[in-house]
């Protein structure tokens, strides 16, 4: 597995997920919830804390096209909560992001399976340099996008890693040709109650104290706004690109990126009712097991 993020407070529990089941060849890093120097460090800090020696490779630190503004209100300006972290000692490789991703591709061909939980900036310019990416990827699973329009991000039904860089969404969604799409409205219905959650964190070993310590700014955030759930969205992409078969209820239909409307730009745009004509591009996660869920991101941070 590769791991294509940007470090952010969900992204983290994702990373510990993936550790914990699977083998991880590399974290390419992008700006998004934060800055890529925050990023970047929060990755390398994370991996620390891991006790793993997963490489990090530094990738974008800009949209491809626009500027766009980050998540620093729900993640905290460093990403991790403002939590002031010691730094981590070790230090990002020498390649770019995209040529790790990449490179990783022709390593594994056949096995990879690439995992985006960031803005697509990395994996779009991967395909650019070489567009047989996909022909040597086992499976891509893509957290992004909200496939009726209740977004999270700018215009309103733009989710935030797809408004954060509609261009390189685009890019990927108009020449992977199949996919898993994990959006914002699923992680909506796959919310955490807060107390289960905090009660699992306080069973768990070291990596839940620092995913408590990371997190705590973004469960008051999410509870003075009144949010009845604690929203982990990244932590439900890993969980289908794990386990596939957690996923419950899923639709195959083509899902394109709306890069020009005044109140519509970023929005996945799918085509429900297949009137286009247009190969299926996304398997679209509608549901998955809850139970299972929940149980994985216990056994992430010891608490089982």
């Amino acid at each position: 597995m590769l791991i294509d993020t940007d470090p952010g407070v969900d992204d983290a529990m994702a990373i510990l997920m993936a550790h914990e089941r699977a083998h991880v060849v590399g974290l390419s890093v992008a700006a998004g919830n934060v800055g890529l120097n925050h990023t970047l460090a929060n990755a390398l800090k994370l991996i620390e804390v891991i006790g793993a020696e997963t490489p990090v490779y530094a990738g974008c630190a800009t949209p491809l096209v626009h500027a766009a503004e980050d998540a620093a209100d729900v993640h905290g300006s460093d990403g991790f909560g403002d939590t002031g972290y010691a730094a981590s000692a070790r230090a990002a490789e020498s390649e770019h992001a995209a040529l790790a991703i990449l490179r990783a591709s022709h390593a594994h061909a056949g096995r990879l399976v690439l995992v985006a939980l960031a803005p697509l900036t990395n994996l779009a310019l991967a395909l650019k340099l070489d567009p047989d990416l996909p022909l040597r990827v086992a499976r891509l699973v893509v957290m992004g996008g909200a496939v009726s329009g209740r977004g999270n991000y700018g215009t309103v039904p733009a989710e935030f890693n797809v408004g954060f860089d509609p261009e390189a969404a685009h890019v990927v969604f108009s020449q992977w040709p199949q996919f898993t799409l994990v959006d914002w409205e699923a992680t909506m219905r796959h919310g955490l109650d807060f107390d289960r959650f905090e009660a699992m964190l306080a069973k768990g070993d070291a990596r839940a104290k620092f995913y408590a310590s990371i997190t705590e700014k973004t469960r008051a955030w999410s509870k003075e706004r009144g949010r009845p759930k604690l929203l982990i969205a990244d932590a439900l992409a890993m969980a289908v690109a794990l386990e596939p078969d957690i996923v419950t209820h899923s639709e195959e239909h083509h899902v394109a990126v709306e890069l020009d409307g005044r109140l519509t730009r970023g929005a996945t745009v799918v085509d429900w009712q297949d009137r286009l004509g247009q190969p299926a591009n996304a398997r679209i996660v509608l549901e998955v097991d809850h139970a299972r869920f929940e149980a994985l991101l216990a056994s992430a941070v010891g608490s089982t």
